[in-house]
């Protein structure tokens, strides 16, 4: 015995089937009923593999749409009738209630855009020129999460002041697991110090464990997150975190930055990788904190961009001195200019 759907050309359930929702059987009836005239509930129940009380509950709708006559006593056999008539209504009553769900999300549209033009002048006077004003430490945390989840390609970080606090490591936590996961490749940059803080390490070492890259370096300019080379956070002001951040969108600011990051990037050496010294050589933090006082840093500049604390700064330069001979800092920065440190 011939299957009934491929009397009518083997369709697949399409829109129409998707429309009638639980009642998508309906259809497989209907062809059976076209296709095989004179059948009786019996034998449609036997070509579908349903129950005759099924059968009769969709032959019932099916009078109901008037796509079939079919008498309430189950004494005769269905007649299919034309569909154009219970169709045309089924689809009419489907296409008002479109329509009505467009005109609703028209309306969510616009107010979305109204939330959407609110929180854009909120956002600081200086929007139009690509740069957004954040006033306090919880509006930036903010910010920083949702650029962390609108990230698709890339996130580039500055991460100075030495041992990272625990509550900033467990907010950044989540966000870094679900942009590696989704296939966000990250590089950070942190202080060489930080390999004095053992819970600074560890999370490192997850993050790398996970695919993020990290390097240290001795010093580093400022705080700062880069997002897909088109978005850019750094702090209002350096010395104070409180005094919030300001968020950059201007290609050439942009272009200057990711620059800037490269440059240092190749500068700075892998968490684990090698760093090779001679004993009677200064490390990279020693030559560092060299350069800052040639530069005119004070010890208390010096210690900042190097995430020590003064007495560290003081220590290091002590030891400097005594391993150079040097009765003072100005006769060490010239013995070791002389020892070709500098």
């Amino acid at each position: 015995m011939g299957a009934a759907h491929g009397d009518m050309g083997g369709q697949e359930p399409g829109l129409l089937a998707a429309l009638l929702g639980q009642r998508g059987r309906l259809l497989d009836i209907y062809r059976t009923v076209v296709t095989r005239p004179g059948w009786g509930t019996a034998e449609i129940a036997h070509q579908l593999h349903m129950t005759e009380s099924d059968v009769h509950d969709c032959l019932d709708e099916l009078a109901e749409l008037s796509m079939l006559f079919y008498p309430s006593d189950y004494t005769a056999t269905p007649v299919a009738l034309s569909p154009e008539v219970g169709l045309t209504a089924l689809l009419n009553q489907r296409e008002r209630e479109i329509c009505t769900q467009q005109a609703q999300l028209a309306g969510a549209r616009a107010e979305a855009a109204e939330l959407v033009a609110a929180y854009s002048a909120h956002r600081g006077q200086w929007g139009n020129l690509g740069l957004e004003q954040l006033d306090d430490l919880a509006s930036v945390r903010a910010r920083l999460s949702e650029l962390a989840v609108q990230a698709r390609e890339e996130l580039l970080s500055f991460a100075p002041g030495g041992a990272q606090s625990q509550e900033a490591m467990e907010a950044s936590r989540p966000l870094d697991e679900k942009s590696l996961a989704s296939g966000v490749r990250i590089r950070t940059l942190y202080l060489d110090s930080v390999r004095n803080d053992r819970a600074s390490t560890e999370y490192a070492r997850w993050l790398a464990g996970l695919g993020g890259e990290i390097r240290t370096i001795p010093s580093l300019p400022v705080r700062m997150l880069v997002v897909d080379r088109s978005v850019a956070v750094l702090p209002a002001d350096p010395k104070d975190s409180r005094a919030g951040a300001v968020v950059l969108h201007a290609p050439g600011v942009l272009a200057a930055l990711v620059h800037l990051f490269e440059m240092t990037w190749q500068r700075g050496h892998p968490l684990d990788g090698a760093r090779p010294s001679a004993p009677d050589e200064p490390t990279a933090q020693e030559l560092e904190l060299l350069r800052l006082l040639e530069l005119g840093s004070t010890d208390e500049v010096a210690a900042r961009r190097l995430g020590v604390s003064l007495r560290t700064v003081r220590r290091m330069m002590a030891e400097l001195m005594g391993r150079l001979g040097a009765r003072s800092r100005f006769e060490a920065g010239v013995l070791a200019a002389r020892a070709g440190w500098m």
